[in-house]
């Protein structure tokens, strides 16, 4: 293929991965091939004409090399010896042997047409990887340097590793993949040894097959920022607050996350000389690879010294330094606390962030997913699908496929060879909350804990419409004597005043209900009064939602400026009163909510002590049975005194 044609294939390609075979690295391959064969036809017509040289010597029996005379007992001494060096010297050798191993495009089992849920980020890697398959085109053609290496950062599970190997697939070429992990050693100096043959072995395999793919998983053992190395952050904005879906009766499950101020520089105060060389040394390697092979290096010793005794016209020349097609993949969760050294351009080229997948992603990952899974005929409809796409926000692409193993395992539990949608919901409630303990609970218990649980679902469907009532439960899961979880239709990335007062009022209502219906409280609010005390303190401190415009992100300096949000506001008595305040607010309007509509609490309290857990639209079900009969008609006794002389008194 002409140069020319080349540059047209890579322009023209579009989300599309060029053929290895008719790009730069499938050409290299090729003369590095056609350089193999020369060589062994050599080797092949050296040995033949020894052999016909022996034949026509007329002693072909005779040996090439004729063996010495040695006294046995000089043999077993030198063999002894022998034996003993080669261990000290081969003890040596291998504590600097590179740890990776290499995989070949065959053994790879995952394309990138396997790769679903990622698709800015697929895009992106297509991207990369034509201008790895056509280096020379793009760099002799077009004057641009191609991307030498890319660094993966996200959280556990969102694909990272999966989609490195789908490169290595696609691009035809050695993966020598390597944990960084690997590359320590209790023996000072041999991590950088490591380090060193591990891209040599990569320059190697680049030669041989025109080019090679070399992934690190978890560079962050190795690449901390040295010590005296300042790195400076973007300011970054006050973090929205990601409220969980669960409320619980007994302790929490979690609470809104908090954020600190960003921006600023934050310097590693010390780092070991050792683990600051170990830095150094992969910062050499990353700058340096392109190398000259031994046979370059001893050709250009010769020819050195050939030049010391030549005029400086007749200067014989050096061997010409040959690039080594090279791409570097490294993955970390912790992008932030890399040496700033490692990130500039020249060394990782592109920084690429895996987040968690969108509902669309999610979708495509359950297609993914459910194809090569047994499931019920239920699980093929499109509501069902995407309903699980939504229940499963906040979810990795490996937490989403461990969730359908476990919607199987719960299938086999039950007798069935194929998953149904309740399998799904019970797997999901056992990952996310745990697996439910049987606990004898008194029946004054029993009853407390469903009205409670009770007016926290009746809150959120009177107060919330747009939010999803998924799971009602009164069975102890971990520190939970029930639950309500509930989360949004869609994915949402702010909060309106009114949701968050909204949420609010949903984790007060459990105590509202003790209140109307036993005229007292128990000790399970507290999970409640926890997230609701930290969801009043962002709406005071962080967003602006109340009667003060003053953001306490921006405090600095002072004795509670380090802690987060929460402490901030709850640690000045203004902040600290507007919260109180906000918190008496809602609690008066949530519990005049509850004492309207106590048929509704009633009639999910009695459907939770008849059937323990409600799942979906079972809960909504009930609600809407209830609106529709109104509330229960009063019941008046007329054998109390005074109770029948006001009913026959005249109106």
């Amino acid at each position: 293929m002409t140069q020319t044609a080349a540059l047209d294939d890579l322009v023209a390609a579009s989300g599309q991965v060029l053929s290895a075979r008719h790009a730069d690295v499938g050409t290299s391959r090729e003369t590095a091939r056609r350089g193999r064969f020369v060589k062994l036809a050599v080797l092949v017509w050296v040995l033949a004409g020894l052999a016909w040289w022996r034949v026509l010597a007329k002693d072909p029996a005779a040996a090439f090399l004729p063996l010495p005379s040695i006294d046995p007992f000089l043999l077993t001494i030198i063999v002894f010896f022998g034996l003993l060096l080669a261990l000290t010297v081969g003890q040596q050798v291998l504590s600097g042997r590179s740890p990776h191993v290499v995989y070949r495009p065959e053994q790879i089992d995952v394309s990138l047409d396997q790769v679903v849920g990622i698709d800015g980020v697929k895009d992106d890697v297509v991207r990369s990887l034509n201008l790895f398959l056509a280096h020379r085109v793009f760099s002799t053609e077009m004057g641009g340097t191609p991307r030498r290496g890319l660094l993966f950062e996200g959280a556990p599970g969102t694909g990272k590793t999966h989609l490195a190997r789908a490169m290595a697939k696609e691009a035809g070429v050695p993966f020598l993949f390597v944990s960084a992990t690997s590359f320590q050693s209790m023996w000072y100096g041999a991590t950088a040894k490591k380090i060193r043959a591990y891209f040599k072995a990569l320059r190697k395999a680049a030669r041989k097959e025109g080019g090679a793919i070399g992934f690190m998983e978890e560079i962050d053992a190795i690449a901390m920022s040295r010590g005296g190395v300042s790195t400076a952050m973007a300011p970054a904005a006050a973090p929205m607050t990601a409220l969980s879906p669960m409320t619980s009766c007994c302790g929490p499950l979690a609470t809104p996350a908090t954020g600190s101020a960003g921006g600023g520089t934050v310097t590693t105060p010390f780092m070991s000389e050792g683990t600051g060389g170990v830095v150094n040394e992969l910062l050499v390697q990353m700058q340096s690879f392109d190398a000259l092979t031994g046979w370059q290096r001893l050709g250009g010793w010769f020819v050195d010294r050939a030049n010391l005794l030549l005029p400086p016209d007749r200067q014989l020349s050096r061997p010409s330094l040959l690039p080594s097609n090279v791409l570097l993949i490294a993955a970390t969760n912790r992008a932030d606390s890399l040496d700033p050294a490692l990130l500039r351009p020249g060394r990782f080229d592109r920084r690429l962030t895996f987040e968690l997948p969108s509902k669309s992603g999610r979708r495509a990952l359950v297609d993914h997913f459910l194809a090569r899974k047994a499931h019920e005929a239920e699980l093929d409809d499109d509501e069902r699908r995407d309903a699980l796409a939504a229940i499963t926000q906040g979810y990795s692409p490996v937490m989403i496929e461990h969730l359908l193993d476990e919607a199987l395992v719960s299938a086999v539990r039950g007798g069935r060879s194929a998953m149904t949608w309740k399998d799904v919901e019970q797997a999901r409630l056992v990952e996310e909350v745990g697996t439910g303990a049987p606990v004898e609970y008194t029946a004054h218990e029993r009853v407390l804990i469903a009205t409670h649980e009770a007016g926290h679902a009746t809150a959120a469907w009177l107060t919330a419409p747009q939010r999803r009532l998924e799971i009602l439960t009164i069975i102890k899961r971990r520190g939970a004597l029930g639950l309500l979880a509930h989360g949004d239709r869609e994915d949402v990335f702010t909060r309106s005043r009114t949701e968050l007062r909204a949420l609010v009022q949903i984790a007060l209502a459990g105590q509202c209900a003790e209140e109307v219906f036993f005229g007292d409280v128990s000790t399970g609010p507290g999970g409640d009064l926890l997230y609701a005390t930290n969801c009043a303190a962002e709406m005071v401190g962080a967003h602006g939602m109340d009667s003060t415009l003053i953001s306490y992100l921006a405090v600095q300096n002072s004795s509670f400026s380090d802690t987060n949000i929460v402490g901030r506001v709850l640690g000045d008595p203004r902040g600290r009163d507007q919260v109180e305040a906000v918190l008496q607010e809602l609690k008066t309007a949530v519990r005049a909510l509850v004492v309207e509509n106590r048929h509704l609490v009633e009639a999910l309290r009695d459907a939770l002590l008849e059937r323990e857990e409600l799942i979906g639209t079972e809960i909504t079900d009930v609600l809407e049975q209830a609106a529709a009969r109104g509330p229960r008609p009063a019941v008046i006794d007329l054998t109390q005194p005074g109770v029948a002389a006001a009913t026959d008194a005249p109106a």
